[in-house]
C-alpha cells in the first residue's frame, strides 16, 4: 500500500483523534469558567486539583505497597491453589494499573486548572492603573509560579517512577500465567530484591511529592487576594 493509499485510510482516524483532544479540552476550559461563574475561583479550583493529586498519589503508594506485600505472599508458596495466587497477584497488579492511570490524569486536571489560572492572572496584570498594585500581584504571580513549578517536578518525578514498577509486576505475573508449578515460583524469588527496591524509590518519591503537595497548598491557600490584602 503506497503512502497516499495509507494516508486517505487512516487520515478520518487521525482527524477523529485530534477532535476528540481538541473537544475533551474544550470541556476541560467549559467546566472550569462553569464553576467560576458558580461563584468558585480558579485559585481554589486550583486548590482542589492538587488536593485530588496528592491524595490520588497517597492511595496509588499504598496500592503498590500491598501489590509488594502479595508478591512477597506467593513467593512464600509451600503447596495450595498456585491458579489462586495468580488471581490475587493478578488483582493486585491490575488495581496498581488502575491507581497509576488516576495518578495521571490528576496530574493533568492539575495543569489545565492552573494553566487557565496563570494566564487570566497575567492578562489581568494590564488592568491595574496602580503601579504598586500591579507590581505586588506581579511579584505574587512569579512566587505562585515557581511553587508550582516545584510541585510539578516533584508530582511528575513520582509519577515516571511508577511505570518500572508496573512493567515489573506485569512481567511477575504473566510469568506465572503460564508457568503455574512450583520451579516457577523459586525462580522469581530472584526478582523480589529489585521489586522491592524499585517499589521503596517510588514511595519516597510519593512520598515527597505528597509532602510538596501539602506545602503548596498550605502556601496558596495562605495567599489572600492581592487587592484585598493591600487595602485592608
Amino acid at each position: 500500500m503506497n503512502k497516499a493509499s495509507l494516508l486517505k485510510r487512516f487520515l478520518p482516524v487521525f482527524v477523529s483523534a485530534a477532535a476528540a483532544a481538541l473537544f475533551c479540552a474544550g470541556c476541560r476550559s467549559m467546566e472550569i469558567g462553569l464553576k467560576e461563574s458558580l461563584g468558585i475561583p480558579k485559585r481554589e479550583q486550583m486548590v482542589s486539583e492538587v488536593t485530588k493529586a496528592r491524595d490520588a498519589q497517597n492511595e496509588a503508594k499504598e496500592q503498590f505497597s500491598s501489590a509488594l506485600e502479595q508478591f512477597s505472599a506467593v513467593l512464600s508458596y509451600e503447596g495450595g491453589d498456585l491458579e489462586s495466587q495468580y488471581k490475587s497477584l493478578n488483582a493486585e497488579y491490575e488495581k496498581s494499573r488502575s491507581k497509576a492511570s488516576a495518578v495521571a490524569g490528576r496530574i493533568e486536571r492539575v495543569k489545565e486548572v492552573s494553566a487557565a489560572l496563570f494566564k487570566e492572572w497575567e492578562q489581568e496584570l494590564d488592568q491595574y492603573s496602580s503601579d504598586r498594585l500591579r507590581q505586588s500581584s506581579e511579584a505574587k504571580l512569579r512566587q505562585t509560579r515557581l511553587r508550582y513549578d516545584k510541585l510539578m517536578t516533584a508530582m511528575e518525578r513520582a509519577r515516571d517512577k511508577i511505570d518500572p514498577v508496573l512493567s515489573a509486576f506485569r512481567d511477575q505475573v504473566l510469568f506465572l500465567k503460564h508457568n503455574l508449578n512450583a520451579q516457577a515460583i523459586a525462580s522469581l524469588q530472584n526478582e523480589l530484591d529489585v521489586i522491592e527496591s524499585e517499589i521503596a524509590l517510588l514511595v519516597r518519591e510519593m512520598e515527597a511529592s505528597i509532602a510538596e503537595a501539602n506545602l503548596f497548598i498550605e502556601q496558596i491557600t495562605g495567599l489572600a487576594p492581592i487587592q484585598e490584602r493591600e487595602m485592608r
